[in-house]
């Protein structure tokens, strides 16, 4: 446990690499100069930070976004979201994504993940500024299951053999929309929609964090298509290899919402996991997510990621 007298908060780590909760502090009361510094500090360290008990409403959420970064605004969002708060996206699980493209979302979930480790992802890591931060509160949350896991992406890198960290830092890879999604046969709407919107970056394997210069293992299962420069074969394997590193359960933390709960990560620096250990319960699960807008990745060789299609920095 660390004490910042200044801010008047506690730091509280809940994991050796990963996650820390902090007490002490009211979101919704106009956190002072002094706490937004402390939370910040917090959050480039332990990558995720979480608060219980907080009573923030859509405008206290953007309000609290704003003292970190500029909030995104997306051009769609779910038919749940509040449509006089534009920063404000809301999820309602399979509750809002059920029927659509024409199937159910236990079907929909089936066809886009064709590796075990499909799930893990950041925040719209195809595009060519990902988000920097996002900011998710619970609303509605089951009484049991449902929990969120996250990985610290700069440790895994760090636990990687100094060969192998030199190898992959030299490597760049392409970060789509739609990775290894299997078609329903015929016409399949899903598809149409990839058509219609996608978007495809090439991203270095390891980039450079702007805030910290820790080198980050850019990689995650559900928008990286393939390194660069490889053959396919030789791609998958050191993609399964190196997911399986991202997620080893030691650079991990994983959280138990509550109503009221609020999650701030690094979208830089980690990946993350959405529950699907409630898709078969009857319990709603409702989250309000706010995200900063993030900046180009570069890698370690200082050259930035190059859009290949559908990605323009700044343009949601």
């Amino acid at each position: 446990m660390t004490t910042d007298r200044a801010a008047g908060i506690e730091v509280n780590p809940v994991a050796g690499h990963i996650g820390a909760e902090i007490t002490g502090v009211d979101l919704a009361g106009e956190p002072d100069d002094a706490q937004v510094a402390a939370i910040r500090a917090a959050v480039l360290r332990w990558k995720v930070v979480f608060f219980r008990d907080q009573k923030l409403d859509h405008a206290a959420h953007v309000a609290f976004a704003r003292r970190f970064g500029e909030p995104v605004v997306l051009r769609r969002r779910g038919s749940a979201s509040p449509p006089d708060v534009p920063e404000v996206e809301t999820t309602a699980d399979r509750l809002e994504l059920g029927g659509r493209f024409g199937m159910d979302h236990d079907e929909w979930l089936r066809r886009r993940r064709h590796t075990l480790l499909r799930g893990w992802h950041c925040d719209h890591g195809a595009r060519i500024d990902p988000p920097a931060a996002t900011i998710l509160r619970a609303d509605t949350v089951p009484p049991y299951g449902g929990d969120t896991t996250w990985s610290n992406l700069a440790a895994a890198y760090a636990g990687l053999s100094a060969p192998l960290r030199e190898f992959v830092s030299r490597l760049r890879a392409e970060h789509r929309l739609g990775v290894g999604y299997q078609p329903r046969p015929g016409d399949d709407a899903y598809v149409r929609h990839l058509l219609d919107h996608q978007i495809a970056t090439r991203h270095p394997l390891v980039r450079v964090h702007p805030e910290t210069g820790e080198r980050i293992l850019n990689v995650n299962g559900y928008y990286v298509e393939q390194i660069t420069d490889l053959s396919r074969a030789e791609s998958a394997h050191l993609l399964d290899l190196l997911l399986e590193q991202a997620t080893r359960p030691e650079y991990t933390v994983r959280f138990r919402w509550q109503p009221g709960s609020v999650a701030f990560w690094d979208n830089r620096a980690t990946i993350h996991l959405a529950p699907s250990d409630n898709a078969h319960l009857d319990f709603p699960r409702v989250m309000h997510r706010v995200m900063l807008a993030g900046d180009v990745p570069v890698g370690v060789d200082g050259r930035p990621s190059e859009a290949i299609v559908g990605s323009a920095p700044g343009r949601w």
